[in-house]
């Protein structure tokens, strides 16, 4: 079955920046929407970003402006580009195809100063 590895997060000091990255170990993001999904300590987890197949984008409220989602199908990679982050945005991020498949371990994003 297809892993998803995802990697990037750190620790980072508001109004910083950083890129996510998520790779499939098959080619999948090529024909499914793939979402960037976080999970905060205490809250559920929740969708941030989507890309669709044909490359529209959408975002939650809460990071439209700031976040910036891309594919490389070549690659296998989908990519989170995060901007004037916000310590609110601390959490662990994940991807996942929509229908999803078996979730990654996700990446630790902390902001903070």
């Amino acid at each position: 079955q297809v892993q998803l590895v995802e990697s990037g997060g750190d620790l980072v000091q508001p109004g910083g920046s950083l890129r996510l990255s998520c790779a499939a170990s098959r080619s999948i993001f090529s024909v499914n929407a793939v979402g960037w999904y976080r999970q905060a300590p205490g809250k559920q987890r929740e969708l941030v970003a989507t890309i669709a197949s044909g490359g529209s984008t959408n975002y939650a409220d809460s990071v439209k402006g700031r976040f910036t989602i891309s594919r490389d199908n070549a690659r296998n990679t989908v990519y989170l580009q995060m901007n004037s982050l916000k310590p609110e945005d601390t959490a662990v991020y994940y991807c996942n195809t929509i229908p999803r498949v078996p979730w990654g371990q996700g990446t630790q994003v902390t902001v903070s100063s």
